[in-house]
This record gives C-alpha cells, structure tokens and sequence, in this order.
C-alpha cells in the first residue's frame, strides 16, 4: 500500500504516525513546500521574540522520520489530483502515484482587500518562511501596526514589543479577541495589555497603506493616521483547496468530509484547516490533530469517526493567560457564573446550558482549569461543581437568578 500525504503540519504528521500504526510495511511519503521538517507553528512568535531558535521549532527532525520509514519531501508544491490516475501532480511536472490520499494542505492567511497592502513592509505570519522574513524585516523598524485583535495577532504583537518595536493594534470589532472572550473579560484583558506599552484602536476600519513603495503608516476610514514602518496582517485563515480544482469535488468552506475524513473522491481523504466536516472548519491545533489520527486509522484499514472538537484557544501575552474551552457566550444571552477583578487582571465566567456547564472564559488566573474544562466536555451538572464554584467566586450575573 502506497499512502501520500500533502502537508507536514500536524494533521498530515499524525496522520503518518497512525498509519504506520496499524500498516508496519505500506510506504508513507509525506510532500511539503516548505524547507524544514515538522515544526511547531504555534510557536512563530517566539522565534520572532528571539526566544526560541528556528532549531528549537521541530519538533520531529530528519532521524525521526527515517526511523519510522517515512519519506518526507520538501521543498515541493503539489499543485494538482489526477484522481483516475491516482496521482499527485507537483509543480515540476512529476507525478507521485498513491492508492490512499490524504490532502493536510492547511491554510493561507488571509489577505484583505486593502490599498497599498502590496507596499514593502506589509506582511502576514502563517510558516516558517513568513516568519523569517519578518524577522529580519523588523530589525530595522521602530513602528509596527499589527491589523487584528485576534489570538495570533495579539501574539505577533507581544513579540515585537518585547524586542524594542512601539505596536500598535487596529480591531473591526469592539473587542479584542472577538471569537474568544465576551466585551468584560476583554475590557480587563486590554487594560493589562495597555500597562504594557501595547496601544489599541477597537471598532475600526483600515482603509490604505500609506507610503511609496515602502510602509509608512496606516489611514483608517475615520481619518486618523497611525505612523508605523511594517504592518502585519492578522485577518484568519483561508483553507487550502486549489488542488481539487477539475477533480470535480464540491467545495464550501473547505473541502466536505465525512466522519472517517473521507472526501467524495475515491480514496482521498482531507484533515486539518483545508476540511471542512460538518460544515464547520475549526482551524485550531486539537481538531487538526484528531482530524489527522482519524484520516490515518481509516486510511490503514481501520475504523473510527471523528465526532467533532470542542471549541478551545489559549493565549499567553507577557504572563497573562487567557483560555476560552466550550460555548462562551460572547452575546450573553446565556446563564453564567462570574467574577472580575480589574485591579488583578482576572475574569472568570461559566457559561451554564440547561443546567450545565457549557463553556468558560479564564483570563489572568488559570486556578481550576483542567477540572472546569473536564466538567465541560462532560457536560456536567452545576451541583457537581458546586465546590469549585464556590473557591472560584463565581456568581450569578446581576440579570440572572
């Protein structure tokens, strides 16, 4: 059995090591365009922080694969499918043949439609290449515009704070962290970010990159002008699915799967950003991850579905944490338990469904985590956390109860 794999980030890796798993002799090759093995993406930011060298990044290094009899290609683009022929067809024209697939192409990052975004200087951080250049980029600059209030672009943000860079960060919503933390714990969030140097504009619309051919600032669509020499664009991700052009699958927000990661083209199967199951794609590492081990069991011979992931992001600026896990309510239009305090930094909030514990929001105090989260995916009933509830502070919001 000859199996391939499109893409060497978590979901093709896992794939990998499941395979080989359950097939100790069928022949593995994993195809990438980038020029390392298996790194951590999460971890960009540090690299640019000069806290942690590219090498710290792998995580799997070239022994690694030799020793689990995985070919790994790099620094090759597939480019399309010839599903009849079963083939993998690269950018040089070669073609590697398969009898099992498995597209783990991921995401590109968004780009908005944005004048001047083609200006020297304006950059977004998806890989390790991306973060290279930014890198050596922002050696010479004093002033950076981060477009994105999200969790990598706050984390973008702290790492060139930390190496001398004046940031400034520019959110369309009202809030930071939109799809992670309510308009409360945001609010105590960005004042501890403010202690630190960090400056926000929320509820706001860039409108042009100023400069020639080199960044100098950014207008937004209210007039004002922030000065800044590099500007990131952190603005979500795009799944990965050119390769399925003339194949004659149907794509939406990815590519559709079932729930053993199978597309509705023979023997190919999809895990990671570029899938979309259930009409969702979830674009964080836990359901990449799950999505991987699935697709490589199904793919050996095995059998199991995936059941989808919970929703969860994890954040850490200059030592303040911040965990979303579950449904947060970002509305509140739900029951929840809360406690703030402004002063410490700290917000807390369990989201409560028919009952039950249905999602939390911590933000600077982890205390309880692994147990909230536990009572979360098991759905379990406020008497059962009764003790934890009440160590925590947490209580009911003034319109409710």
């Amino acid at each position: 059995m000859k199996y391939v794999i499109i893409g060497n980030g978590v979901a093709g890796t896992t794939a990998a090591i499941n395979i080989r798993k359950f097939d100790t002799a069928g022949e593995i090759i994993v195809i990438t365009e980038e020029d390392i093995p298996f790194y951590s993406r999460m971890r960009l930011p540090e690299y640019l922080a000069g806290s942690v060298s590219e090498k710290k990044l792998i995580l799997y290094d070239d022994a690694w694969y030799e020793r689990n009899n995985i070919r790994l290609v790099t620094n090759r683009l597939v480019v399309s499918l010839d599903v009849s022929g079963r083939q993998a067809l690269l950018e040089n024209g070669a073609a590697i043949p398969y009898d099992k697939l498995l597209a783990a192409t991921g995401g590109s990052a968004s780009v908005l439609q944005l004048q001047g975004s083609r200006k020297n200087g304006v950059f977004t951080l998806r890989n390790i290449a991306d973060a290279r250049k930014m890198k050596q980029f922002s050696a010479n600059v004093a002033e950076v515009i981060i477009l994105g209030g999200g969790v990598l672009g706050l984390e973008i943000g702290n790492a060139l704070r930390k190496v001398g860079k004046s940031v400034t960060v520019v959110e369309f919503f009202p809030r930071l962290l939109p799809r992670q933390m309510d308009d409360a714990g945001s609010g105590i969030f960005k004042a501890m970010l403010e202690s630190l140097g960090l400056r926000f504009y929320l509820n706001a619309r860039a409108e042009e990159v100023l400069g020639n051919d080199l960044v100098e600032g950014l207008r937004l669509k209210d007039g004002t002008v922030l000065r800044g020499q590099m500007l990131v664009i952190s603005a979500g991700v795009t799944p990965n699915t050119s390769i399925f052009e003339g194949t004659g699958a149907i794509l939406s927000k990815g590519i559709p799967v079932n729930d053993r990661m199978e597309t509705e083209l023979p023997n190919i199967y999809a895990a990671g950003d570029a899938a979309e199951h259930s009409g969702r794609n979830y674009g964080i590492w836990p359901a990449a991850e799950k999505q991987g081990e699935v697709a490589g069991i199904n793919m050996a011979g095995g059998n199991t579905l995936y059941e989808g992931t919970i929703p969860s992001n994890s954040i850490s600026v200059a030592g303040i944490d911040v965990v979303s896990f579950g449904e947060i309510d970002v509305e509140c239009t739900l029951p929840s338990l809360v406690y703030k305090n402004q002063d410490r930094g700290i917000y807390r909030k369990l989201v409560v469904r028919d009952d039950c514990t249905a999602g939390c929001i911590l933000c600077g105090d982890m205390s309880a985590r692994q147990e909230i989260m536990s009572a979360i995916r098991e759905k379990q009933s406020l008497s059962a956390v009764q003790k934890i509830v009440e160590n925590l502070e947490l209580k009911w919001t003034p319109s409710q109860r």
